[in-house]
């Protein structure tokens, strides 16, 4: 099939390489002439395992190739995805601009039947903005032209999104139209082979879910810090309540990891943006309200903890950062708690020697190149040498089973800040390194 997508930002790449990958003749159309010429080199501008790979194929067989012609992409596309991003407003709410201009875009130039699918995070009512704006732009033109506009929220994970999107777990169709959800049962046949994923609905539930899904997550992460504040408080070990009430088949495991909180590009802006729809809607969303407060608060735990141990006089102390990118298998630093924890460190006039796999470009990008109060290295351990202390803030696998002694050896205070609960506290504390971690109560208590 010829597909068209604007956009080519995590979500339109990802979904492009992919569907380029099952067969399809993909065009993807971005503003920025730069970034079009980088991707036709093979050059990605995020890091995602095996994107790099997909796109290169299939750009060198003509399956995906890239552009600035807008008319060209809506020429091309039985199907015109529309990926481009969703900014958060200052009052919270979705910033739809871009969505609407790609809207206008279309019905500029749209000549026959297709069926355009928003793929971009946007809010209840949104599809029926975009076929708005299209059929603003036909009646302009004096064009009769039919098409479908469809919702089909993407729910790739950063770190996973390739997996994600050749392997989904479930494909979101929403549109009243019998035509349009054809279109896309065959478009997505080949991801739907082993059992039917497809799950269709109207436009309206199918926006909303993509906002109920990452606000149930967001709150699933912010309930167990909740529960590790209050461990911490009465001497309990979150660890082991984790497993306890993990161990509930309706509860599981997942996403009830305790920790110095969640970031990135989607759960922060959706739970803002969620409960904004709900109040433009005249009801007060109080759950959603706290799971941002409570995040909010976490994002500022490790500091807290650091300056208890050091007694309030942290001048002059160099503290290493394991860690930059807000989830680990990707260098997507957007509302990470590592930036957290560096702005409180630097205000309160410590040093940072930070180190992370992939994401000391974006650090540089944000924070300037190395200075004299905060200074990138190029191995974990580099991180550790003239450090009074250890923050870890982001669990990448190689963190997971460090040398403590080496360790000890390298740190001037001998103490970690373990923002992700990856270590066992006898382990650390057996190589004479002092442990602190989230809700790991006897430790913060001093038993």
């Amino acid at each position: 099939m010829k597909i068209a997508i604007f956009g080519t930002g995590y979500v339109g790449l990802v979904t492009g390489a992919c569907l380029a990958e099952m067969g399809n003749h993909v065009l993807c159309v971005d503003i920025d002439g730069e970034k079009v010429a980088r991707l036709k080199k093979g050059d990605i501008p995020i890091y995602e395992p095996g994107l790099e790979s997909i796109v290169v194929r299939n750009f060198s067989t003509g399956q995906l190739d890239f552009t600035t012609d807008a008319a060209a992409a809506v020429l091309h596309g039985e199907i015109i995805f529309i990926a481009v991003g969703t900014p958060p407003d200052e009052d919270g709410s979705a910033d739809l601009s871009h969505v609407l201009d790609v809207a206008s875009t279309i019905g500029l130039h749209l000549s026959r039947y297709a069926v355009v699918v928003n793929k971009s995070t946007v809010p209840v009512g949104t599809a029926r903005l975009v076929r708005a704006k299209i059929e603003e732009q036909l009646e302009s033109r004096g064009a009769d032209c039919a098409f479908d506009v469809v919702s089909n929220p993407e729910f790739l994970k950063e770190g996973d999104a390739v997996e994600d999107c050749m392997r989904p777990d479930r494909i979101v169709v929403g549109s009243s139209s019998c035509r349009a959800i054809e279109v896309l049962r065959k478009l997505y046949a080949p991801f739907n082979r082993n059992h039917e994923r497809l799950v269709i609905m109207d436009e309206c539930s199918a926006e909303l879910t993509k906002y109920a899904a990452n606000a149930m997550l967001a709150t699933k992460i912010s309930f167990m810090n909740e529960i590790a504040n209050i461990a911490e408080c009465v001497g309990a070990d979150v660890e082991l309540v984790r497993q306890g009430i993990g161990s509930d088949p309706r509860i599981g495991f997942q996403f009830i990891y305790p920790g110095a909180g969640y970031g990135g590009s989607c759960f922060p802006k959706d739970v803002k943006a969620l409960g904004h729809l709900a109040k433009s809607a005249g009801y007060e969303a109080r759950l959603l309200s706290s799971v941002e407060a409570v995040n909010e608060n976490q994002k500022g735990k490790l500091f807290t903890y650091i300056h208890r141990h050091f007694g309030g006089n942290l001048s002059g102390k160099t503290v290493a950062i394991w860690g930059l990118a807000f989830k680990p298998n990707t260098d997507d630093m957007r509302e990470a708690p590592s930036r957290s924890l560096i702005n409180d460190l630097l205000k309160a006039g410590v040093k940072v020697r930070a180190f992370d796999p992939e994401a000391i470009s974006e650090a540089r990008r944000i924070y300037g190149n190395s200075s004299e109060r905060i200074f990138f290295t190029n191995g974990a351990y580099e991180a550790l040498e003239s450090a009074d202390a250890l923050a870890v803030v982001t669990e990448w696998k190689v963190f997971r089973s460090p040398d403590f002694k080496r360790m000890a050896s390298l740190l001037r205070e001998r103490v970690i800040f373990d923002g992700r609960n990856i270590y066992d506290p006898s382990e650390v504390e057996a190589a004479g390194v002092a442990y602190f971690g989230i809700g790991r109560g006897r430790s913060l208590l001093g038993n």
